[in-house]
């Protein structure tokens, strides 16, 4: 009855020493000195450099500025901006330039005023991808990208870096205590059949 009870006992064994193993990633959050041994969870202990390398990471394979640039370039994306710019353009030249200038709407007819919108858009058509290509230009001198990502994940608190790993990784934290338990009662249903074959 008693051997019965090692794949059990093996069984807990393993599963409890990869829950442990588990926790021991992030607990404890600050470093603990227990019989002289400095105990401190893993990601606690060295989030600075997986900020730095999480950084490095999304700035040089996952998220380059240029590609951002490119896509605020597309003409495609510019001509998306042509109507919300001509329904200014129509309300400056209809309204506020005529409550500025009321002598405009005498002298001034609605023919000439289409001309002048006319103008306006295709000088703002010629005049906008520079001025894009301009203030982009700026911005990725201005934009670190890698600094971003590093700073936000350095200051993230101990709980929300768990937070986010476990929200990712749960089914594999999981897996691997199973996993534990079953190569555990593996163990113990060996010792089991040795000490039977012995006996």
């Amino acid at each position: 009855m008693l051997l019965l009870l090692i794949p059990i006992i093996s069984a807990f064994i393993g599963w409890f020493t990869n829950w442990i193993a588990i926790k021991m990633l992030f607990h404890p959050k600050e470093p603990k000195r227990i019989l002289g041994i400095t105990f401190h969870g893993i990601f606690p202990k060295r989030q600075q450099q997986f900020a730095k390398k999480l950084g490095v990471l999304v700035a040089s394979e996952l998220l380059h500025f240029d590609e951002i640039v490119d896509k605020i370039k597309d003409p495609s994306n510019l001509a998306d901006m042509a109507p919300f710019i001509e329904k200014h353009i129509d309300e400056f030249l209809n309204v506020k330039l005529k409550e500025k200038l009321p002598v405009i709407s005498i002298f001034v007819g609605e023919g000439t005023l289409n001309k002048i919108k006319e103008g306006l858009l295709e000088e703002i058509e010629v005049l906008l991808p520079q001025i894009v290509d301009q203030f982009t230009g700026k911005l990725s001198t201005s934009i670190d990208i890698e600094k971003i990502v590093t700073d936000k994940v350095a200051n993230f608190s101990s709980d929300k870096l768990e937070e986010i790993l476990f929200s990712i990784m749960s089914k594999e934290f999981r897996f691997v205590e199973i996993i534990g338990g079953v190569l555990g009662f593996i163990i113990g249903l060996l010792q089991v059949v040795l000490t039977l074959v012995s006996g």
